[in-house]
């Protein structure tokens, strides 16, 4: 059977971009949006985004979440980068429904910074029916009083290297202070992704329970009642939001998180939601989503020790590494071999772990089983922390990369690229077709 294909076109470019009535910023993005636009398929479609870049300077994308072919991954490591006027196709299959987004991966903390994402929205056919379905991107920026972006004298780059770059204008979906408005009554389905640089956003609503329904690698098994839950930069999370009572407002705020930062973390609003007249519900929330089956017993044995640490450094007052080394090489794994992997976090701040290409389920976090089972690909470890995750190298050899998903700690040194490899082929994964040329 023919695989259903979907074309995009995409133009990454510097324009401006209203945040709020009156302030204007100078954003680089896509297709003159911030984020860019939602790109939709259904599971199992073949998508074919042309990348045209009209930035001055070289761009590469990362499709984060999806299980594609290590060419078609958007790194420097399988990628020339796409030159000022030049355009990149990329092609790959999207094998997974679920909220997932693109980025760029080069020079990222400044071109994410100024607004280079978007979503990425797979779908499928499954029991769940709700009566809105919104993506809300989280991210802020830092900002001079013109509306400029701030460029750090010694000791505001030193707190960035340290912190990771959080801005005090909070943006969703690129717009300071949005209004939700939605029916009493009904039940929606909001898509969080955080494409921040360096935030942890504790996702608060005036403490009104909700049902967290999924992750980075699409749905859990069950909804899961929650008042609050943690994402940090690269995650995501899908809840069903409601019903309500006609009149209720209420801020969609982030409450403080201590991941162990020079600047202190604070209660902060990022919209308001308001309720309006109460309209018939068509939701429909089976009590099983999906099955997910168990990859490795809780205590298999680690078949890798992944150190993550911030040491003292001459030239840079710290440095951020793993295993010892900045911007390392690990061994390579072999197709069909289950990898246990033991990340430490040695250091006394908090990082998220993001592993590019592949899902993983958390075995243990600090020897303690987590409460369900779930498909990550980004998993926080707080100070001196240890998590157990594991995950299947499937026929898709190549380079790869996993990296603190902090954007400043990545390009200070906490990033490492191993390869996938089948001993017995050697040869490409059958789904590695690009094209690349001048513009």
């Amino acid at each position: 059977m023919e695989t259903n294909k979907v074309y995009y076109e995409l133009t990454a470019s510097a324009f401006d971009w209203a945040i709020a009535d009156g302030k204007i910023i100078k954003a680089w993005g896509f297709n003159h949006q911030l984020p860019g636009p939602v790109l939709r398929a259904k599971k199992g479609d073949r998508l074919v985004i042309k990348v045209k870049n009209e930035l001055d300077e070289p761009t590469v994308i990362h499709w984060h979440g999806i299980r594609l072919p290590a060419s078609m991954d958007g790194t420097g490591e399988v990628q020339k980068p796409i030159q000022p006027g030049e355009t990149f196709e990329y092609r790959f299959v999207v094998p997974d429904a679920g909220t997932f987004w693109y980025h760029s991966h080069l020079n990222e903390t400044v071109q994410m910074e100024r607004g280079m994402y978007g979503a990425l929205i797979v779908e499928e056919d499954t029991g769940l029916l709700t009566d809105a379905d919104r993506v809300l991107m989280i991210d802020d920026m830092k900002l001079n009083r013109d509306n400029s972006f701030k460029r750090g004298n010694f000791i505001s780059n030193w707190v960035e290297r340290h912190d990771g770059r959080q801005g005090d204008t909070l943006l969703i979906n690129g717009e300071e202070n949005p209004v939700i408005d939605m029916h009493a009554g009904q039940t929606e389905r909001w898509r969080f992704i955080n494409s921040s640089s360096a935030r942890y956003f504790k996702l608060n609503l005036d403490g009104k329970a909700f049902k967290m329904i999924g992750t980075d690698g699409g749905l859990l098994e069950q909804p899961l009642e929650v008042t609050q839950v943690l994402l940090t930069p690269g995650e995501r999370v899908d809840i069903l939001a409601g019903p309500f009572t006609e009149g209720e407002n209420f801020a969609l705020e982030s409450l403080p998180y201590d991941r162990v930062t020079i600047l202190k973390a604070k209660r902060e609003p990022f919209a308001k939601v308001q309720v309006g007249p109460m309209k018939p519900s068509l939701a429909l929330i089976p009590e099983v989503l999906r099955k997910i089956e168990p990859l490795a017993p809780v205590h298999a044995a680690a078949t890798r020790k992944i150190r993550l640490s911030v040491d003292p450094s001459l030239k840079h007052i710290i440095d951020f590494q793993v295993n010892g080394g900045m911007h390392t090489m690990d061994k390579p794994v072999y197709v069909g071999d289950l990898q246990v992997w033991e990340i430490f976090n040695s250091s006394l701040m908090d990082h998220p772990f993001h592993l590019h290409g592949f899902f993983f389920q958390v075995l243990e976090e600090n020897g303690k089983v987590p409460g369900y089972l779930a498909w990550k690909d980004t998993i926080n470890l707080p100070p001196r922390s240890k998590a157990k995750i594991a995950w299947m190298p499937d026929n898709r050899p190549g380079m790869w990369m996993y990296h603190c998903h902090i954007l400043e700690h990545h390009e200070a040194g906490m990033m490492a690229n191993f390869e996938v490899t089948d001993p017995g082929k050697g040869e490409a994964f059958a789904g590695q077709d690009h094209h690349h040329c001048k513009g």
